[in-house]
């Protein structure tokens, strides 16, 4: 007779488990080191033989703005799909635990580091001597740095409290502050492109935020078939998102590069090329979104579309990554 432990068995699924769940998330560790790269390594690239010149510090500067992006992006994604939550029949109670307070402290240090920036007239400090805080309340661009500053700080602050919904006030004072801070007094009607910026980055916070936190939430629920309702709920919404950041996206572009450059400027600019690539990641997103919702009307089994969906999230990581990018090199204006 042949004794056996009892327990191999389980142990053996159990690692079977972690096995199984270690090539998602070393895609994942690889896709945000990728990300993370290509704001510090895109400058160059998309430069050469331009004939421009990237300021000093570009590609820091690139990543902070990333981190910026990311940072808001996560805290307004999970207060949009816990609304969705309310929605859902037979919500199991578990959910996954929010990442807004780390998040939020991410964009905080992110605002800082880009507030010194503009403390020393938009080059990098090189020792804190050089950078003159009280300089920012001189000029536009530093109270709009010092309010994003202050505005992830209290939305830190908010998101560890017993009210995490009220971050919503300070995330809208970021998306407002981003919003005029990239379209100058100077430029021809800046209050149309800092509309078409605001309502970019919210539709976009949305979209990339909303897909994590479903998707970290479907994985909480894994086996219940809640989780399919919930990301057809979130499908729903995402496609209207998609068409608007598509159409404010389209809109930016053309009123930075004329239709009868455009083309010109796609290959011949470090900026048309970076949106080129970022038009391109787009593409990819729309047919990994078509894709999942695709497979919630037709298949068997609703959560299989947390497949495709998963493949969309990775991407629009890298769409994060390289719209930080965009934001530091030098916009060629032609009006």
């Amino acid at each position: 007779m042949t004794l056996t432990n009892p327990r191999s068995g389980a142990t053996g699924a159990h690692r079977g488990a972690r096995r199984s769940g270690t090539g998602p998330a070393a895609a994942v560790i690889v896709l945000v080191a990728l990300a993370a790269l290509i704001p510090i390594l895109g400058p160059s690239p998309a430069l050469h033989g331009t004939g421009e010149a990237a300021a000093p510090g570009t590609g820091g500067l690139a990543l902070l703005r990333t981190a910026l992006f990311a940072a808001l992006a996560v805290p307004v994604g999970e207060l949009f799909v816990k609304r969705l939550l309310r929605s859902v029949p037979g919500a199991p109670p578990a959910v996954p635990r929010g990442w807004s307070t780390v998040a939020n402290s991410v964009g905080f240090v992110a605002a800082l580091g880009l507030a010194s920036v503009v403390a020393t007239g938009n080059l990098v400090p090189d020792s804190p001597a050089a950078i003159d805080v009280g300089g920012l309340y001189g000029s536009r661009e530093g109270r709009l740095a010092l309010l994003e500053v202050n505005a992830f700080l209290v939305a830190a602050l908010c998101a560890a409290s017993g009210r995490p919904g009220t971050q919503v006030w300070p995330l809208a004072a970021v998306v407002v502050a981003e919003a005029l801070r990239a379209h100058p007094g100077t430029e021809y009607t800046p209050l149309i492109g800092s509309g078409l910026t605001l309502i970019h980055l919210v539709c976009a916070s949305l979209w990339a935020g909303g897909l994590l936190y479903a998707l970290r939430t479907m994985h909480a629920w894994r086996g219940s078939p809640a989780g399919g309702v919930l990301l057809g709920l979130y499908a729903r919404v995402a496609a209207v998102l998609l068409v608007a950041v598509t159409a404010t996206g389209v809109c930016s572009s053309l009123r930075r590069m004329p239709p009868e450059t455009i083309l010109e400027q796609l290959t011949d600019t470090a900026y048309g090329r970076v949106l080129l690539a970022k038009v391109v990641l787009m593409a990819g997103v729309a047919a990994l979104a078509l894709w999942a919702r695709i497979r919630l009307a037709r298949a068997a089994d609703p959560s299989s579309a947390r497949t495709p969906a998963r493949a969309e999230a990775y991407v629009l990581a890298l769409v994060v990554a390289v719209s930080g990018l965009l934001t530091a090199l030098p916009v060629p204006i032609r009006w």
